[in-house]
């Protein structure tokens, strides 16, 4: 057998499907749980994720039920969760982050786009990666995106200890005046929330599965920011994207580096001071 799994885990995740659980090793990911291939006694493997009882694994098993439900998003299927356990279908792939994995990726997620909701938010609060994510349902975007999105992730990076108060006090003054420079959509609309490129599984160039969600709803461009923070995922997925829903030049120029603050306030605080200079450079483009 690959890997470590204890044999509580074990028996867990036997009695969950009624199978035995006869070799196993571990994947990638793993930010607030072990992850492990799991190959059951008649050769089909499964994924299981193990928490440590520090965040309910409940709830990336409702976000992958509810894409699943309300997306055409390929998200493995749900076998069994509780706060400790989720285990899914396993997904074999592997992440490609170019070409016609990239393009399909475009059609699914305008696809997706085109999902509407009654207000900006969510029915309940999700996570990202090992933080907790307000959706608090409010009908102005605008004011949703600075309340629970920046002003809220300002105050967690501040308790994690990683926000200079120089920095604080820019990112403060930005949230009062994030009306100047976003714009109210004409719809709310579903988003996976955390797209970025270990989270999308490719074969034969088609996207098989995509993972650990944190969804809400909201203007589309705050995923579409995202996927042009880092190394971005290049103009094919823009191409076949553009093909279904339009995109404002504005977008591009302005819009996607106030919303940016948000993953990169994420990133502060989880991984650190790396992540100082990218803010700092994201508020010098608006004079803060």
């Amino acid at each position: 057998m690959d890997g470590i799994m204890d044999r509580a885990n074990q028996l867990a995740i036997e009695r969950a499907l009624q199978r035995r659980a006869r070799a196993w090793q571990p994947l990638a990911g793993g930010m607030i749980s072990q992850v492990m291939r799991v190959e059951l006694d008649k050769g089909e493997s499964v994924v299981a994720k193990i928490g440590d009882g520090g965040h309910d694994l409940s709830i990336e098993a409702y976000m992958l039920r509810y894409l699943r439900e309300h997306s055409g998003l390929p998200v493995p299927e749900v076998l069994h969760d509780e706060a400790n356990l989720l285990l899914m279908e396993f997904v074999d792939g592997r992440i490609e982050w170019e070409g016609e994995s990239l393009r399909h990726l475009g059609e699914l997620l305008a696809r997706c786009h085109q999902v509407t909701g009654p207000s900006y938010g969510h029915e309940r609060d999700t996570l990202i990666g090992p933080l907790h994510q307000p959706n608090g349902r409010m009908n102005s975007w605008i004011e949703f995106f600075r309340e629970k999105r920046l002003v809220y992730m300002i105050g967690v990076a501040r308790t994690s200890g990683e926000l200079p108060a120089e920095l604080e006090q820019r990112l403060n003054r930005i949230a009062d005046r994030v009306d100047e420079f976003l714009i109210e959509p004409e719809k709310p609309v579903l988003i996976h929330g955390d797209m970025w490129k270990s989270n999308v599984i490719s074969r034969a160039g088609r996207v098989a599965g995509i993972l650990d969600p944190a969804l809400y709803y909201a203007h589309n461009e705050m995923e579409l920011a995202y996927m042009t923070l880092f190394s971005g995922t290049g103009d094919e997925f823009f191409q076949a994207y553009r093909n279904t829903i339009p995109i404002e030049d504005d977008f591009y120029t302005m819009r996607r580096h106030i919303y940016n603050l948000y993953p990169l306030l994420i990133h502060l605080t989880i991984f650190g001071a790396k992540y100082v200079p990218p803010l700092k450079e994201s508020l010098a483009r608006f004079g803060y």
